[in-house]
């Protein structure tokens, strides 16, 4: 036995012996190896993060990581080429040597050409004005500044909303000149308003992104409101609205390890965890996951209401070789909830009202929560960029959208002047989009005058599934309503058999050709023009319980069977930059459209809506990004509106006009070290030209205030004892604006001022925070008559890693 411990101690301890020196061999191998390490900036010193960076030799690529540094270990001595390959900009090559005694070799590279956007997003770090964050590959889809864009567009960056501790997109859109307050749909569907028109956030990463449900802004890394119709290159399924484009950037994965982990909690039994974890997940640190979730409940301010939500975003990058990268980009999200107030007062009685003296509860619901819904998305976003020459590179996106309502969704409708009763949709409805685009982006000379070109192809499907019915319950007083008066699932659905009953389905298809170039005639005067092509193919309505197909009811007729359209969407525009990289001014021309189905008394179909925007004004970007903003006007006429015959009330004529012109102006400024201001101020003027005698002349109801202003102040100590200590104060305000305007009955929604405040302390390992939304309490309504909440508290709290 003795032998045999003394032998297994002697073996123990020679492996350990042999363990030691094959370590010890490793070190001083590893000691004996070089090494090229560097940091890759742009042409002002920021850092470039997530860029491919090859070793030719050894054919190794790495990403550098958010402060714009790479590093290759375990080199041999001898010769090796550095190779940057940035899309949109030409090959670098930085010839590296190692050997005795240099073994470890540092190679940087700052970018010489300051167009370079790499067709990929630029995050700016370390600016002291904290909230400039104006450059994007979206807008134009070309390496195209924003000072040489003749296009006005707003980014609110996630610096700002997380100062702000604002949790929905609703609270995000406060930053955008013209917003207004945010109209929430009964599922959860949030919309905005542009330039005197409904816009909704229907664009992701830049593409079809639409979700009919409930969106979580746990992944969200900026928003982009781009302003006018943007049909050229975002075609009528993402640019509906002539006011706009509301484009959600998500996050994505970086080359390194790190997140947080945050909590809120606040009035009304609000609650909310969420999570954001990046790693890399390969030793050479070019397949990269990012996972963003949250988790929220919430009570309404009123007598009954509540939402539960989850969202879960996952994305993942992989730089397959340095010419090719992937991307794949997820987002889940299901909520369950009650209907927000929404209440269409009664205008028989023919005369001018404001909801503030309706005698309309403010906090009451008339509604159960066992009359919920249930919502779920399930989006999917990937794209792959290939680097085909220095001058061109090719973009394949496919982007697809999945939402389902299911449950009660409710509206309150006026039957008298002090009585209402509920109308309750009761079923599921799903929608789908999916999106194919192909873009070919270049940035080549033809002679000594540089182009920048885009020309991209695009497919859209839509469909949508309706089985649902509509319920209308019985009249009461809202002013002195019954002890009865609450309505309740059981109320709802012993009405819904007798109620009219929707089950259908319907879809189409969008096949589109696009093209944009940018065009110097100089270095600092350039011209863009652009051509879309549309033809729209729409599959009828299929009644699933009779069998038919039609062309569905248009304003003035039915259309049989399928039907097809065909739009042309020209766009121009010139930018001088009187002051290169500092101040610029333009000018453009843009166009959308909206198909539109029926025919007229003569059986001729309808051709699609158009709209037309002239627009001049003036960017600048001064003092080192001190100064940043947009002063502009504009002029939108959209013509080939719909309107009863004056003939025959039964069908409509296309010769209808609605005008918007307005001034935008939008500021970011930095005055001083630590202090920060965000503001802006849009004046919009509205109304319908030769339209239905009910209108005509007056402005369209739902456009929103005439005048909007909105502003942050920030400040945060920038050094010293109390370095990350911040506070923050802001407003928004609005005139009057109607929910109904015509010639006999007004409802007027009043003028508002909404206030907030916070104050904060940020740390590199922590962050804490205290927020009061609408710090006077002042009773608003949005366009839909929701009322909005009184003062509400939030307190944060959030661990970094």
């Amino acid at each position: 036995m003795k032998t045999y411990i003394f032998s297994m101690r002697s073996i123990l301890r020679t492996v350990f012996i042999i363990s030691l020196l094959h370590l010890s061999h490793n070190l001083l191998s590893q000691e004996s190896k070089g090494s090229v390490r560097g940091r890759l900036t742009m042409v002002d010193g920021e850092p470039m993060a997530s860029k491919a960076i090859s070793l030719l030799e050894l054919q190794r690529t790495t990403l550098t990581d958010e402060n714009g540094k790479y590093v290759f270990k375990g080199l041999d001595t001898g010769n090796y080429t550095i190779r940057v390959q940035l899309l949109g900009a030409k090959e670098i090559k930085i010839p590296v040597h190692i050997g005795s005694p240099l073994i470890h070799v540092e190679a940087n590279y700052q970018m010489s050409d300051e167009n370079v956007l790499a067709l990929q997003e630029v995050v700016v770090h370390g600016r002291n004005n904290r909230f400039v964050q104006k450059e994007s590959v979206y807008v134009a889809r070309l390496p195209l500044k924003n000072l040489e864009n003749p296009q006005v567009y707003n980014a609110v960056p996630k610096a700002l909303f997380q100062e702000q501790i604002a949790v929905d997109l609703g609270s995000i859109s406060k930053n955008v000149p013209g917003a207004g307050i945010p109209m929430i749909a009964n599922q959860g569907r949030v919309t905005f308003r542009s330039r005197g028109f409904e816009t909704e956030p229907n664009a992701r990463n830049g593409v079809a992104g639409a979700a009919f449900s409930f969106i979580d802004p746990v992944n969200l890394e900026r928003i982009e409101a781009i302003k006018g119709p943007s049909a050229t290159l975002f075609g009528k399924s993402v640019s509906s609205s002539y006011g706009g484009v509301y484009n959600r950037v998500t996050k994505k994965p970086y080359n390194d390890f790190g997140g947080e982990v945050g909590y809120v909690g606040g009035s009304w039994n609000y609650n909310r965890v969420a999570l954001d974890l990046n790693t890399p997940i390969n030793a050479d640190r070019t397949a990269l996951f990012r996972i963003n979730a949250a988790g929220t409940i919430e009570k309404s301010f009123q007598d009954l209401g509540f939402t539960n939500s989850f969202a879960l975003a996952p994305s993942f990058s992989y730089q397959i070789t340095d010419r090719l990268s992937l991307l794949l980009d997820l987002e889940y999200g299901q909520a369950k909830g009650t209907s927000v107030v929404r209440f269409n007062p009664y205008t028989g009685s023919n005369k001018v009202q404001s909801i503030s003296d309706m005698k309309f509860p403010y906090k009451k619901t008339f509604l159960s929560n066992d009359l919920a819904y249930q919502t779920q998305m399930f989006n999917i976003f990937a794209q792959m960029n290939y680097k085909i020459s220095e001058e061109w590179t090719s973009q394949t996106i496919i982007s697809r959208a999945n939402s389902t309502i299911n449950g009660y969704i409710s509206a309150l409708n006026g039957k008298s002047d002090s009585t209402l009763n509920a109308q309750v949709m009761v079923g599921t409805t799903s929608f789908i989009a999916t999106d194919l685009q192909q873009n070919f982006i270049g940035d080549f000379h033809i002679g000594k005058f540089r182009n920048r070109m885009v020309i991209g192809l695009d497919y859209y499907n839509n469909s949508n599934y309706f089985d649902r019915y509509h319920t209308n319950t019985r009249t009461i007083n809202f002013i002195n309503p019954p002890a009865d008066y609450r309505i309740n699932h059981f109320i709802v659905d012993s009405l819904t058999a007798k109620s009219a009953y929707r089950k259908e389905k319907n879809s189409d298809d969008t096949y589109a050709a696009y093209v944009s170039d940018v065009f110097n005639l100089t270095d600092q005067l350039m011209v863009m023009a652009s051509l879309r092509v549309d033809r729209f193919q729409y599959h009828g309505v299929y009644n699933i319980t009779t069998g038919e197909t039609t062309g569905g009811i248009g304003a003035g007729g039915i259309q049989k069977g399928p039907f097809g359209q065909t739009a042309l969407s020209p766009k121009f525009g010139v930018v001088y930059e009187a002051l290169k990289d500092k101040l610029s001014v333009f000018g453009n021309y843009m166009n959308g459209f909206n198909n539109i189905s029926g025919v007229d008394i003569n059986s001729n179909p309808f051709k699609p809506e158009y709209a037309n925007q002239m627009e001049f004004g003036v960017k600048g970007d001064l003092f080192n990004h001190r100064l940043a903003g947009t002063v502009s006007y504009y002029d939108i006429r959209v013509d080939n509106v719909l309107r009863t015959n004056p003939d025959d009330s039964n069908y409509s004529i296309q010769d209808g006009t609605q005008l918007s012109k307005g001034v935008e102006v939008e500021l970011t400024a930095n005055p001083f070290n630590g202090m920060n201001i965000v503001a802006g101020y849009a004046y919009n003027e509205s109304k319908y030209s030769n339209a239905d005698p009910s209108v005509n002349g007056l402005r369209p109801a739902l456009s929103g205030p005439q005048r909007m202003l909105n502003f942050w102040l920030s400040y945060r100590i920038p050094a010293g004892k109390y370095q990350g200590l911040g506070a923050g104060f802001g407003g928004n305000m609005g005139s009057s604006s109607y929910q109904t305007n015509t010639q006999t009955a007004k409802v007027i929604i009043p003028s508002y001022q909404l206030f907030d405040a916070t104050v904060y302390y940020d740390q590199p390992k922590f962050r804490i925070g205290i927020k009061v939304d609408n710090l006077t309490s002042e009773k608003a309504w949005s366009v839909r008559l929701t009322p909005q909440s009184p003062a509400r508290v939030l307190a944060n709290f959030t661990l970094k890693f």
